[in-house]
């Protein structure tokens, strides 16, 4: 019987892979390998201009420089129609800061302006200050906070679409509005670093679950896996900022204990 296998196509990895965004490509791997899962990688590298997105069941876009961002941009700019169809059907796709404003209408810095993908209504202004820190979120729908690292200068404005999730501490997407990344049918777009996915495997585990009914929709669920080591340092982050963490309630702070 021929192994079930996802493709994971990594978007530029040798432009965009800012604060160790290659980790998750590892952590979706092994997740994948160890439940027995075939995990394939497909790296769309600086001198390929070919991308058939056809072959991908996840694809990935890290975190680059302007400049980088810019380059990729170009290079993206011929395949905006295949990747907006892609994930209209459904494809999953997680794009980290520079690739999470990329997705955008445009990115703007200066007298300066980058096109987006126009795959999410957002847009992307450079501001005078980076929001750089730990961040903390929490969601209805992972069931337990999600933490990174953030490091941009963009402030990002997410019009109607539905945030990835709610600051409990840090800037989030322009440090006024309270809201971090977005998520758009089978999209999480984010400024997490980290890199997010080991720090946080149930959204790793989300992620992959969704690649995988895609394409083999007679998969109910996934194998638990033993996590006590990722929650125990998922945990320790929330502790150093216990005090901040006293801004949700007494139930809700149940799932971060």
């Amino acid at each position: 019987m021929e192994k079930q296998t996802i493709n994971i196509m990594h978007v530029y990895p040798d432009l965009l892979n800012l604060y160790g965004d290659n980790g998750n490509i590892e952590c979706m791997r092994k997740r994948l390998e160890w439940r027995g899962f075939g995990a394939n990688v497909i790296k769309l590298i600086n001198e390929q201009e070919d991308m058939d997105v056809d072959m991908a069941d996840i694809i990935f876009i890290g975190g680059g420089s302007d400049r980088e961002q810019e380059i990729v941009a170009g290079k993206l700019a011929g395949h905006k129609k295949e990747l907006k169809n892609y994930v209209e059907k459904g494809g999953v796709l997680l794009a980290v800061c520079g690739g999470f404003q990329l997705l955008g209408k445009y990115y703007k810095s200066g007298n300066a302006v980058i096109q987006g993908l126009e795959i999410l209504d957002i847009i992307t202004e450079s501001g005078e200050t980076r929001l750089i820190g730990n961040i903390v979120i929490k969601n209805d729908w992972i069931g337990r906070p999600i933490v990174g690292f953030e490091n941009h200068a963009g402030r990002t404005y997410i019009d109607e679409h539905m945030p990835f999730g709610e600051v409990v501490v840090g800037n989030g997407n322009n440090g006024d509005t309270g809201n971090e990344g977005v998520l758009y049918k089978n999209v999480i777009a984010t400024y997490l670093h980290g890199p997010l996915l080991p720090k946080n495997p149930q959204l790793c585990d989300y992620i992959l679950l969704k690649a995988i009914q895609n394409k083999y929709p007679d998969v109910e669920g996934l194998t638990k896996l033993d996590d006590r080591l990722e929650h125990k340092a998922n945990y320790e982050i929330l502790n150093r900022f216990c005090k901040k963490l006293k801004r949700v309630s007494k139930k809700e702070r149940e799932i971060y204990e």
